[in-house]
């Protein structure tokens, strides 16, 4: 069966994209493993199915995998990349844009240099929605013997604070805490190096891809966690490792993610 799609990546966190309003595809597991291969398939972070939807006021559905052929709540660079794909295919000339993820309903605006900015919602630090086997809510939690805060963003989150996050090999750390008991569901782990109160840098290890160049929820949950604890301002700059991102964010309120969406090329595979 062949399939067209289309490479993006928002700041070299990288998706294969397809349309499937019109379509009925389905990818098992073993194929989006295959297909997300970097030797012998597309190569990418996760797949973005773009769908039609019912739901009232709403635009799109779309559904997120990642490289391992799991499902995914949210993706902030997914998102920015998921606006501009409707709108170079012709698929919408709304912007902005509703589109509804297993997460819930966020928004998307195309900006005329064609960033995009995402209304993420808002960042939940109560441990049942994350989830977190905890008995409260707390400012910070010890998970398999590292310090960290815990919020979600629609998907599961962990932030460590450190001092030099460019030194640092975060895979092991990072794979201890995805193991612990107390996250059912694993997190995507996040080390923050807060570089002033209105910039930090930002490495992420993602859940079912290991560390991407850029996790734009992984970017939100940073930011709200550092403004919970009174470090950060209500504007953000995120310097990831593939470029950077903008952040607002206003305590109890939504997180605003804008940043670029990029197409690399567009082709047909046979599945």
């Amino acid at each position: 069966m062949m399939i067209q799609f289309t490479k993006m990546h928002g700041l070299g966190n990288d998706f294969m994209v397809v349309d499937n309003t019109r379509a009925d595809i389905n990818f098992s597991t073993e194929q989006i493993i295959r297909l997300s291969d970097r030797h012998f398939g597309v190569g990418f972070d996760q797949l973005l199915m773009v769908e039609a939807t019912a739901t009232p006021g709403v635009d799109f559905r779309y559904v997120i995998f990642n490289a391992d052929g799991s499902e995914v709540e949210q993706c902030g660079n997914g998102a920015r990349c998921f606006a501009r794909f409707a709108h170079e295919k012709g698929l919408t000339t709304k912007n902005p844009m509703v589109v509804e993820t297993s997460a819930g309903i966020i928004s998307l605006f195309i900006n005329a240099d064609n960033t995009v900015r995402v209304d993420m919602g808002i960042a939940n630090f109560e441990p049942n929605t994350i989830p977190l086997l905890a008995q409260k809510t707390q400012a910070v939690y010890q998970i398999a013997g590292f310090e960290m805060g815990a919020v979600s963003m629609g998907n599961p989150h962990c932030v460590l604070i450190v001092d030099n996050v460019k030194a640092m090999k975060i895979d092991s750390i990072a794979r201890q805490i995805q193991a612990s008991e107390l996250l059912p569901n694993q997190a995507n782990i996040g080390f923050m190096q807060v570089l002033n109160r209105s910039e930090i840098s930002l490495r992420v290890y993602e859940r079912g891809a290991g560390e991407t160049l850029a996790c734009g929820s992984g970017a939100c949950a940073a930011v709200a966690f550092g403004a919970a604890q009174g470090l950060l301002d209500t504007k953000v700059v995120v310097h990831l490792t593939g470029g950077e991102a903008q952040i607002e964010y206003e305590l109890g309120g939504s997180v605003f993610l804008s940043g670029p969406a990029q197409f690399v090329f567009s082709a047909e595979i046979d599945i």
